[in-house]
């Protein structure tokens, strides 16, 4: 019986794990079609928005079906929980490179701003490499690693707030430029909110681990500590 649920588990921590590439892959391809206003490119990751969505309901009835015939004891038990649960937020993921897709196909080349552009592909890296430390992190249960994961989204969170006060400033300054870049205030928030969400998976990794629920993102908890540090680093 050990060894049955064991090559399970090791199935259903696959299927998670291409869940996690998949999302990584979505959100660099949604960026990638907004920043270059690629709106075919767009179009495709519109397309594929539901096999992550698909792959969650597969990973759901595979867990449930572990659960149901092979008992786990409470170690292992969490162990499943834990990918069951960060699977939504994988799922959320696909969600926000499709919101990104969207704005990309409405934002036209002579309303761009390259700086503002740059940003937000510097937010795209920091959110990826988040996703790919944080998934290899869910294969060995890594606490420590889980612990990293979280404290890097404070880079993206300061992006944000400085991006959404740079954008405000130039909304004022600038009346003709106001879809532009109410675009690009949802832009960046979709980043900030995929941040957070991959958060959410160190959480559940430190659940796996030690069953305890923990609040690992600091600048969730206190958006003015993320506003103090901008200027300290300003």
């Amino acid at each position: 019986m050990g060894a049955i649920f064991d090559d399970e588990l090791k199935r259903l921590r696959g299927r998670f794990m291409e869940m996690g590439i998949d999302a990584s892959e979505q959100i660099y391809q949604a960026t990638k079609a907004f920043n270059e206003k690629d709106a075919q490119l767009a179009r495709q990751v519109l397309e594929n928005d539901h096999q992550l969505n698909d792959e969650e309901i597969q990973l759901e009835k595979q867990a449930l079906k572990l659960m149901a015939l092979q008992q786990p004891v409470a170690t292992d038990f969490r162990k499943i929980i834990s990918i069951l649960k960060a699977s939504s937020d994988v799922e959320r993921l696909g969600d926000y490179a499709a919101h990104i897709a969207r704005a990309g196909i409405r934002l036209s080349a002579d309303e761009a701003d390259e700086q503002v552009e740059k940003q937000i592909e510097k937010m795209m890296m920091i959110v990826r490499q988040m996703l790919e430390k944080v998934m290899d992190a869910y294969v060995y249960t890594d606490e420590q690693k889980a612990y990293e994961v979280a404290n890097e989204d404070l880079q993206v969170d300061l992006i944000y707030v400085q991006q959404q006060d740079a954008i405000m400033d130039a909304l004022v300054k600038s009346r003709e430029d106001v879809k532009s870049y109410g675009t690009y205030l949802s832009v960046i928030r979709y980043l900030e909110r995929a941040g957070d969400h991959i958060v959410n998976l160190a959480e559940w990794i430190i659940y796996s681990g030690s069953g305890k629920l923990v609040e690992l993102n600091p600048g969730k908890a206190d958006p003015a500590m993320v506003k103090r540090k901008l200027k300290e680093d300003n």
